[in-house]
């Protein structure tokens, strides 16, 4: 692999962030002598950052740069701390009371991180050269963050989001899909953003549990639903939303680490210059 294809990381430990109360840990890529290049760049922040060596995404980044399949991008992996609390739905915890901080893990990301990266890389300032992506829960907080902020995101990309996210426990006599699935909902009442774009994956073998006994596993079923209520507000399948499904995918990294080109080359197609 020739040097130009190589992407520099550095690991951020200090950034303290008022809104959360601790210290956060951020991994950047960046690409070959990007101080140099002139340019700006498009920016990828993905939650769950701690397992970015897991899906080599360091090594997938220059694989792909180098076939010329990605534009060159600045990734920013951040490391997730209180998780259960801090990913979610802002403003809408779930039946067992998680997802309690995910509105002041929003605001980090948008108020404190972004103009961070923004002052210390050169950056595009287009919205629709940003994108935020997730796996699981994390997925669940990037859709929740991107549906919210279109004006810091014009895409997401959801690996097994956790669309389950509910207000009221299936076993309650009174659970319904259609009004406990707390994003389907967020979507269902809000308006439609214009210029954003969704990426979903699922997998086959994501779980077991079927809810509704219909021979679909709820993973696909409940982001089948998500993408029909999208829909509904005018996003165009195959045009503003992208949905794969993997006949062997599991809800696991190994997986992720599979369909993480695909996004990636959704994402940010490669182009003879930079926007």
């Amino acid at each position: 692999m020739s040097e130009k294809h190589h992407y520099h990381s550095e690991r951020l430990e200090d950034v303290h962030s008022e809104i959360l109360g601790r210290d956060t840990i951020v991994d950047i890529f960046l690409p070959f002598q990007f101080q140099e290049a002139n340019v700006s760049f498009p920016l990828l922040i993905l939650n769950d950052g701690q397992d970015g060596e897991a899906i080599a995404l360091k090594e997938t980044l220059e694989e792909l740069t180098q076939r010329k399949q990605i534009a060159d991008v600045v990734v920013v992996a951040v490391h997730a701390g209180d998780r259960t609390h801090e990913y979610g739905v802002a403003g809408h915890p779930d039946f067992k009371g998680r997802g309690s901080k995910a509105k002041n893990y929003a605001r980090f990301i948008t108020t404190e991180l972004t103009p961070y990266l923004h002052y210390r890389y050169p950056l595009a300032k287009d919205a629709r050269q940003h994108a935020i992506a997730g796996f699981s829960l994390g997925a669940l907080s990037a859709l929740d963050i991107a549906w919210h902020y279109p004006e810091y995101f014009g895409k997401v990309g959801a690996f097994s989001g956790s669309f389950w996210w509910r207000k009221r426990d299936t076993k309650s006599r009174l659970y319904s899909d259609y009004r406990d699935r707390i994003i389907h909902q967020i979507v269902r009442r809000g308006r439609k953003k214009d210029g954003l774009q969704f990426w979903f994956q699922t997998g086959q073998l994501d779980e077991q549990a079927d809810r509704n006994k219909n021979g679909v596993i709820d993973s696909i079923d409940d982001t089948l639903d998500l993408i029909v209520e999208l829909t509904k507000k005018g996003y165009r399948p195959f045009h503003d939303i992208h949905y794969l499904e993997l006949a062997d995918g599991r809800h696991d990294l190994p997986t992720w680490k599979a369909a993480l080109p695909v996004f990636l080359q959704w994402a940010f197609p490669h182009t003879k210059k930079h926007p």
